[in-house]
């Protein structure tokens, strides 16, 4: 038990802090001071790697670990006003939006050390119930609506997972995930077969083609905050536990084929959205199955910087729309407009427009990169050439929405104000993701 004091510590502090819902101040700094606690054991197990006993923690977990570690703390700073705010308003009721949070960060972080697929499964399933309700904090027909829809589609999905987890257990007659990938590699119609129920069935949850049709509703319904755990934490998640099973038997061809195919409808309804929540949701689509792909090729790497850059930058994304919906109570990009007026959340809506697009010098241009020329390198020329255009439009499209936003004439001369401490949280996020970039150009990665 003492050997797995920081794991357990890890798991437990984000339901623990529940009990302080009787006061909601209470219930709110137990929330920042789990967030925080979180991400310094997230830390702290790097140097504790490898653990393999009930839990498996590798480095490859550390770095998904961390990224839903630092965006619980942002997306819990970034909430203290917003949900207060909402509350005052009789959108969302505080005491069970916290509740919610907590226990969805908690289930993401089970999926990810847990060391069996079973169980993974359960995290995973745990995740879609909480997120579920917490897309329905806000009242709303609408959001209940794209709740209902998240809950039928992934639901599918999930229960596609299901059936894979269960072939693997009927060929290894264990589920532990240590054990199997360490075991002699099975090559027959079983393990092919749960490999590939798994793209589509925790695919789901990753926006692969064709179930991602629940992520654009369930970003863009989900208060802002969520929305940026959904695509910086949740869907890397599901990710992580995709690539657990796909490391079992690799079927490179079918899981770089469904994420090019996925990259390419997304970029193209991307073009036509006018929500600016859906426009960013569409590109986390784009991301995820870049990243997934990167993974699958070997270029762990490229596929880590990507998906690190990319929380942070998409966080930061979702927190300046947020801060612009509510100031202009408007989500049509067509009627924002003059944001340069708040300097702070344009900034960051600049910066986290052109990380989420891989602008150099931003880590997901790294990651992009390093990913790109490993498709290269493995002879997928075809779907190198299909993603790199479709890329170049995504670019195009969203930072032109972006610039049009920030830099046109505003309609009426009125005084925009900034909620500081959400706007100094987005602004944060966003440089971050610069950051890392710059890092890693002075290291010469990409040299």
């Amino acid at each position: 038990m003492r050997e797995m004091f920081l794991e357990l510590l890890l798991l437990s502090s984000p339901i623990i802090v529940n009990i302080g819902s009787f006061n909601i101040r209470l219930l709110k700094a137990l929330s920042l001071a789990s967030s925080s606690l979180d991400l310094i054991i997230s830390l702290l197990l790097y140097f504790k790697i490898p653990v393999e006993n009930i839990f498996f923690i590798d480095k490859v977990t550390i770095y998904f670990l961390f990224i839903v570690c630092s965006i619980y703390l942002l997306s819990v700073l970034y909430s203290l006003k917003y949900i207060e705010v909402e509350e005052s308003r009789g959108i969302v009721s505080e005491k069970l939006y916290y509740i919610l949070l907590n226990f969805f960060v908690a289930s993401m972080m089970f999926s990810t050390v847990i060391n069996n697929y079973g169980l993974m499964w359960v995290g995973v399933e745990l995740t879609t119930v909480t997120s579920a309700l917490l897309i329905t904090t806000e009242y709303s027909e609408i959001s209940l609506e794209a709740a209902w829809r998240y809950i039928i589609i992934v639901s599918a999905g999930v229960t596609i997972a299901l059936f894979s987890v269960i072939l693997i257990y009927y060929e290894y007659h264990i589920l532990t995930v240590t054990s199997i990938l360490s075991s002699q590699p099975k090559d027959n119609l079983i393990i092919r077969l749960a490999v590939a129920l798994a793209l589509i069935g925790f695919g789901t949850k990753v926006g692969v083609f064709p179930m991602y049709t629940w992520l654009p509703d369930a970003h863009s319904e989900s208060p802002s905050p969520i929305s940026a755990l959904f695509s910086a934490s949740l869907l890397p998640v599901a990710m992580y536990v995709l690539y657990r099973i796909y490391q079992i038997y690799p079927l490179t061809n079918l899981y770089v084929l469904l994420p090019t195919l996925s990259i390419i409808t997304a970029s193209i309804i991307l073009l036509k959205q006018w929500h600016i929540k859906r426009m960013f949701a569409y590109s986390t689509i784009e991301n995820m199955n870049l990243a997934l792909i990167g993974l699958v090729t070997g270029q762990v790497f490229g596929a880590i910087i990507l998906l690190l850059a990319h929380a942070f930058g998409k966080a930061a994304a979702f927190y300046s729309s947020g801060i612009i919906i509510k100031t202009f109570n408007e989500k049509k990009i067509d009627e924002i407009n003059g944001l340069y007026k708040m300097r702070i959340t344009s900034s960051s809506l600049l910066l986290s427009s052109m990380a989420v697009t891989g602008a150099p010098p931003f880590g997901t241009f790294i990651g992009e990169f390093l990913i790109l020329k490993t498709l290269i390198q493995y002879g997928y020329i075809i779907e190198f050439s299909f993603i790199i255009m479709f890329l170049a439009l995504i670019f195009i499209s969203i930072n032109y929405n972006i610039s049009k936003m920030i830099f046109s004439k505003p309609k009426y001369n009125r005084l925009l104000k900034e909620p500081k401490l959400m706007s100094l949280v987005s602004l944060i996020s966003s440089i971050i993701s610069l950051g890392i970039g710059i890092i890693l150009i002075i290291l010469g990665v990409i040299g």
